[in-house]
């Protein structure tokens, strides 16, 4: 049934040479079996599979803050970008065997090839790697690489690996000879390289030749009694008779690199396939569980899925686990299993607690299937300075890294708030995104922040590959920072990177940056970029507001920026096609933001700001060579300011949409003033000339060019809110009013008339003094502040509550 044939038992362990136990990494029976054949063997020292420089880390391990699983990490002195790991799990045999050492005082080391050399290795797969981690020639079949445990599996007539090696290894007893199936292993391993040669593991015979060196050099030191723990694929290699000449020859003049070695916490996530770990596993929880257990595994299995999915609010009794832990054993039996595996528990699981779904069986197998364990190292462990003085942060803001993501509300006016959003800025401009800005749901002040975090293990690799930067987390951002706006190559990337230093609060790059930021600004003449800086630094005012950081350096910049842009912006809206002018569309829907924020921070040094922006939007509104769209945005905007009578908007509507104007053109006007979303869809409610005077010249357009203009007045109202198109349509539906000589509306839509309804305006007073919470008499006077209604014939818009009681129901 397994087909692995029962083979003799040794009868003294060391009776052909060292005991070599071949295991499957991260199996939890190999660890079990290494266990008990080490109890059983009684060995001088214990050799195992990995990087001899780990040897001196290996007393870590007994550290009682040492919790699986971890790491052991190698990473380039030079370079530490370039890196490899080596995943310890509890249920690894490699730790087992580690464990067993420490506990009986036997002495412990590694023996496979040397990270000098395997990380110059992973430099050359890295160069001749394709984005889906083959070469990028194609290779002979001969050449693809095998995995053991499929070709075992299909011999012995399974079609699944995992459930083969469950029913061979992990359901198997430990009683009997403990010996017996590392012999019957190495048995079927040296069949499968016979047939298979190296089996594209072609660096394999290097690393051997190194082990077999290791081996004898151990077995001279501490005698024959010596156990070798290592992959199952190495064990006929390593029971083979070579010279030492002809080993050393393979290792002659392999490239080196300095490297340094620490151990790091690691995640069950990690350890499986789905991360691309070449040895991973497919459920490292489900492992974990069979190997913690002391006792019926399933019933404790099915336990804690019940528990899972009562957490998620999902009905489960104790009568489900009893029916599940039947159907699983029901189901082994039928299929010839010793015991349930993880196939037998998971169909279970989805017939009795999730009704047939695979909805929640999806949460079962990500939280415990998987699972998100994350390990600890403790804190005498190796670690570049910047990693403890990191380590040393997250202790004191308290700000523990997990592996499940999760949310963090900050509320900068809190110390240890603000602390917490410092640090996971500076990180990120570290590039050690451990932190992810989000929007926020309890407001958008600029006192909150929304992150998203989540820690993975490689973060250690780019925490290290950080450590060229400084010794701090303060001095290796400050440091990246001023690289960073030395080598940008845009004044964009240098505005935002002024926001970012900021946000992190480091006032030792902040003049650097702007140092160059003045240079860049100085230099560029495209309007375009000016415009699209603009606004970062705008932003970056904000937020010095918050943290009480100088910004009078910012503001004088930022000022500069826009003196530019209104002088260059006219004659760059100029003749533009389609394209270009919405890409100059949003540049001045994005100054005429940036201006509205900037201007009382300028106006000592640069006056107003503001007036001189309506004067640029003046000019813009009425220049026929510059694109439909950007004038029908510059009219919006100064009617929105105020600075635009309803009337004149009306007039410059009605001029664009007269029959001398093509109506691609035409359509493009309307894009620009009432395109946007919402804001631009309530103009139409809210005023119904223009309103009337666009469906007069959307009714008047030839029907050869109809389907012209199809396309962008279709995208121009799509953007509207469903409530907003809902609106329009009755309104429409309705027909337009009367309208006077004025041209005022008259009574023929409900809720339009000549004057504001006062009455039904103060008919929401009430409400609105229960929302303030105001007392009736006290506060009279200041609720109606807070509708006071602007009555003046230039800005013709009301404001407050106001503007939604007097336009109709």
């Amino acid at each position: 049934m397994t087909g692995v044939e029962e083979v003799a038992p040794r009868e003294r362990p060391y009776a052909d040479g060292p005991l070599l136990l071949g295991v499957r990494h991260h199996g939890p029976g190999s660890a079990r079996a290494v266990r008990a054949a080490l109890e059983a063997a009684r060995p001088q020292a214990v050799l195992i599979e990995g990087p001899p420089e780990a040897d001196a880390l290996i007393p870590l391990a007994a550290d009682e803050d040492m919790r699986p699983p971890v790491a052991l990490l190698a990473h380039a002195v030079d370079e530490p970008g370039r890196s490899a790991f080596w995943p310890l799990a509890e249920f690894s045999p490699e730790w087992a065997a580690i464990r067993w050492a420490l506990e009986h005082q036997v002495p412990a080391r590694f023996i496979d090839l040397p990270a000098t050399h395997t990380l110059v290795w992973r430099k050359e797969e890295e160069t001749t790697t394709g984005p889906e981690g083959r070469t990028g020639a194609d290779e002979p079949e001969e050449a693809v690489r095998v995995d053991p445990l499929a070709a075992l599996a299909e011999a012995a007539g399974y079609d699944d690996p995992e459930r083969w090696w469950e029913d061979v290894v992990e359901h198997r007893g430990t009683g009997g000879d403990v010996f017996a199936p590392f012999a019957a292993l190495g048995e079927a391993m040296g069949a499968l390289r016979e047939a298979y040669g190296t089996g594209g593991h072609d660096r394999d015979l290097v690393r051997e030749a190194y082990m077999r060196l290791q081996i004898r050099a151990a077995q001279k030191e501490f005698g024959e009694g010596v156990a070798v723990v290592c992959g199952a694929w190495h064990v006929p290699a390593l029971g083979e008779k070579h010279t030492v000449a002809a080993d050393r020859a393979l290792l002659k003049g392999l490239p080196k690199v300095r490297a340094d070695m620490t151990w790091v916490p690691w995640t069950h996530r990690r350890l499986s396939r789905v991360s691309g770990y070449g040895a991973g596993i497919d459920s490292p929880g489900w492992y974990g569980h069979l190997f913690g257990a002391p006792d019926r595994p399933v019933e404790r299995w099915m336990t804690k899925v019940a528990r899972l999915l009562r957490e998620e609010d999902r009905i489960v009794s104790s009568a489900h686990v009893i029916e599940a832990v039947r159907l699983a054993e029901t189901l082994a039996a039928m299929r010839g299993r010793p015991l349930p595996g993880l196939t037998e528990t998971t169909d279970a699981v989805r017939a009795v607690m999730c009704e047939g779904s695979d909805v929640p069986l999806d949460l079962v197998r990500d939280r415990l299937v998987v699972g998100d364990v994350l390990g600890e190292v403790p804190a005498e462990a190796p670690a570049v300075p910047l990693q403890r003085d990191l380590a040393r942060i997250q202790r004191k803001l308290r700000l523990k890294p997990e592996p499940l993501e999760r949310e963090l509300e900050l509320d900068l006016r809190k110390e240890n708030d603000a602390g917490r959003s410092l640090l996971l800025h500076r990180l990120r401009l570290l590039r050690v995104e451990w932190g992810e800005p989000a929007a926020s749901r309890g407001g958008t002040g600029t006192f909150r922040e929304t992150w998203r975090l989540r820690w993975e293990p490689e973060l250690s690799v780019r925490v290290a590959e950080a450590g060229v930067w400084g010794t701090t987390v303060l001095s290796a951002a400050t440091a990246k920072a001023e690289a960073d706006a030395v080598a940008a190559r845009s004044l964009a990337d240098v505005t935002g990177l002024a926001e970012r230093c900021l946000l992190a609060e480091l006032p030792d790059a902040l003049p650097v940056v702007m140092r160059v930021l003045a240079d860049r600004a100085a230099l560029d003449a495209d309007v375009g970029h000016l415009a699209q800086a603009l606004p970062a630094l705008v932003r970056s005012l904000r937020y010095g507001d918050v943290r009480a950081t100088d910004t009078h350096a910012l503001a004088e910049v930022a000022a500069g920026l826009a003196e530019r842009v209104f002088v260059g912006l006219p004659p760059a809206c100029a003749a533009l096609d389609a394209e270009a002018a919405e890409e100059m569309r949003r540049h001045v829907d994005a100054v005429h933001g940036a201006v509205g924020l900037l201007g009382e921070a300028a106006s000592d040094t640069h006056g107003d700001l503001r007036a001189r922006w309506h004067s640029v939007l003046h000019v813009l509104s009425g220049r026929d060579t510059v694109p439909g769209v950007i004038r029908g945005r510059a009219v919006r905007l100064l009617l929105e300011d105020g600075e635009l009578a309803q009337d004149d908007a009306a007039r410059l509507m009605s001029l664009v949409l007269s029959p001398g104007t093509e109506p691609a053109h035409a359509a493009a006007w309307i894009e620009g003033f009432v395109g946007g979303g919402a804001g631009g869809g309530m103009l139409l409610v809210h005023d119904e000339r223009l309103l009337g005077l666009v469906d007069a010249w959307l009714t008047g357009v030839p029907q050869e060019a109809f389907t012209d203009v199809l396309p962008l007045l279709r995208r121009t109202f799509s953007a509207y809110e469903p409530g907003v198109r809902r609106t329009l349509g009755e309104l429409v539906r309705r027909g337009p009013g009367a309208r006077t000589g004025a041209g005022t509306a008259g009574s023929g839509i409900p809720g339009f008339a000549p004057e504001l309804d006062t009455g039904r305006a103060d008919a929401v007073l009430p409400v609105l003094r229960l929302l303030l919470g105001l007392d009736e008499d006290e506060d009279k006077d200041a609720v109606e502040a807070e509708v006071e209604v602007d009555t003046s014939e230039e800005a013709g818009r009301t404001t407050g509550v106001n503007d939604l009681a007097g336009v109709g129901r």
